[in-house]
């Protein structure tokens, strides 16, 4: 769409939080209702992707250029009208997470448990969910204690940082990693990292699968996004 706009601001909003305006007027979401936070780190990189976005008034943009945009308008459009929702579907992960599935070659699974126990590990002691390990693709049952302590853990997050985990956790996989992420005890590039172990070390035996790159290269910049996210809110 064509720039309609000069200058994109940060405002405070009369009944409390933050709002962006558009040449004066309020930047809306697609229903209608002005988009509106209640961080005020947050406002203003939306306000800046704004101002960037299209380079000046009557340029062309797109909705890719204001991501920070279209995370806080998932947080409150969708997110926040019934928190519950997210929150069951991103506990769910734990039942299956990534982390819980070693490989069968002993060197692949050495590597796996050499990386990924430490944050099993820490996701019993902090949360008090210990996880099951099993090698190969076969379910295995997850503790109901550990799976309602996770749940729990996801629960805690505001509206804003249940959206960032909804991005991060099924780009990795893992709730266990998006935790991890939130709790700032991984960073995105390692959270990446350790999701894509397998994929990895199988390109090092046979070669590049550039359908697996691009897909990684999307996860990739899925969790830039939602660590950025994160620490806005925080801020």
């Amino acid at each position: 769409m064509k720039r309609f706009w000069t200058h994109a601001v940060a405002v405070p909003r009369p009944e409390g939080g933050h709002a962006v305006l558009l040449d004066g007027k309020p930047l809306r979401l697609p229903g209608g209702a002005p988009l509106a936070t209640g961080f005020a780190a947050l406002a203003e990189a939306i306000a800046a992707e704004w101002q960037a976005a299209g380079g000046a008034k009557d340029g062309e943009m797109t909705m890719e250029a204001v991501p920070l945009t279209r995370l806080l308008g998932t947080a409150q459009d969708r997110i926040a009208p019934d928190p519950s929702a997210m929150v069951i579907g991103l506990a769910k992960y734990a039942e299956t997470d990534l982390l819980c599935y070693r490989a069968e070659d002993p060197v692949l699974a050495a590597m796996q448990a050499r990386e990924w126990q430490p944050l099993l590990d820490w996701v019993a002691e902090t949360h008090g969910a210990p996880l099951a390990v099993t090698a190969g693709l076969m379910p295995v049952a997850q503790p109901s204690a550990s799976l309602d302590a996770l749940r729990d853990a996801v629960a805690t997050h505001a509206t804003e940082e249940l959206a960032a985990l909804g991005l991060a956790v099924p780009s990795l996989g893992s709730l266990v990693l998006g935790l991890a992420l939130s709790a700032g005890r991984l960073d995105a590039v390692t959270a990446h990292r350790l999701a894509t172990l397998d994929e990895a070390w199988q390109e090092q035996r046979w070669g590049t699968d550039w359908e697996a790159e691009e897909r990684r290269i999307r996860a990739a910049a899925d969790l830039d996004l939602a660590e950025r996210f994160l620490a806005l809110v925080r801020s």
